[in-house]
């Protein structure tokens, strides 16, 4: 929706609004007048060719189709800043970087834990992450924009890690599982209903459509068919609709742990079934840089991420 000729400080515009609520505060925050903080906001709706922002709510809010997107927006809007800061830095840092390609949902899981990992042993890496889908991972590889990618794969992928470019390295496991909002019941089995179960879906394109149409779907049993009520490809947001009550999310048991643990969602996996995951560690074969080498090994040793 945003394009890719979004500027960043439209994004940080939006974003700005977003976490104040009101026209006013984002505009004292952007050091604009309220006047040309609101032309600015309409020549970025006149841009993306849609209203981005609820005027008849105060304080002002994003609209749900917006909303969703999020926690892409601020990935986007990072990444740029940190484009920025790359340049401006120049090649200072170039024998001690590494550009590290995760799929989104474990951008926010095992990566996190990598880096800090790394940090704890001292080692003087400056390590950047790039969130993006499995497809995107491994054009990031081949291309060389990544030195390493963190990548989900069913226990039976193999194949996908492998070859005569690519060298992988398993990083710890996971479960795909069905999570709804606390207190809500999965619809009861009737003439009418005959065990429909309402699910949020993933694009049939992207890895986790993939594994709900291979490993999931298949083992709702007789009588029970799985309805979309939604789609997104970004599982943060499945997982918030989930907790909102829209319907049955399938989400990384390592994303959903926190409000598993806080009771704001439960597992519903002794009435629907579940999927394990590998995390593995994926680089091109070749002749790695000090710092590749540094995290391929400590990747490489068992139960380095607990």
């Amino acid at each position: 929706m945003l394009g890719h000729a979004m500027r960043l400080e439209w994004l940080e515009d939006i974003l700005a609004i977003a976490q104040t609520g009101s026209f006013s505060s984002a505009a004292e925050r952007r050091n604009l007048s309220q006047s040309a903080f609101s032309r600015r906001i309409r020549q970025i709706e006149d841009h993306v060719g849609v209203e981005l922002f609820d005027r008849s709510r105060k304080p002002v809010q994003l609209r749900p189709t917006v909303l969703a997107q999020g926690t892409q927006i601020e990935q986007i809007s990072a990444a740029l800043r940190q484009l920025i800061a790359d340049l401006r830095r120049g090649d200072r840092v170039a024998s001690n970087r590494i550009v590290i390609a995760s799929q989104h949902s474990l951008t926010t899981s095992f990566a996190p834990r990598i880096v800090q990992a790394i940090q704890s042993r001292g080692e003087d890496i400056h390590v950047r992450l790039r969130s993006a889908n499995l497809d995107e991972c491994f054009g990031l590889l081949l291309s060389r924009q990544a030195d390493l990618a963190i990548l989900y794969a069913t226990l039976d992928a193999d194949e996908q890690v492998s070859g005569e470019f690519l060298e992988s390295v398993d990083v710890g496991t996971d479960r795909l599982i069905p999570v709804l909002r606390t207190g809500l019941a999965l619809p009861r089995l009737s003439d009418d209903l005959p065990g429909d179960i309402p699910y949020i879906a993933y694009p049939t394109e992207v890895f986790l459509g993939t594994v709900m149409a291979k490993q999931i779907l298949p083992q709702l049993g007789p009588g029970r068919a799985a309805v979309p009520k939604a789609e997104t490809a970004l599982t943060n947001a499945a997982l918030e609709m989930a907790a909102a009550g829209v319907a049955v999310a399938w989400v990384p048991e390592s994303l959903a742990r926190r409000d598993l643990g806080s009771g704001r969602l439960s597992e519903l996996g002794n009435a629907l079934p579940s999927c394990p995951l590998s995390v593995r560690g994926v680089r091109l074969k070749g002749h790695p840089s000090r710092a590749e080498a540094v995290i391929w090994e400590f990747l490489a040793l068992p139960g380095s991420l607990g």
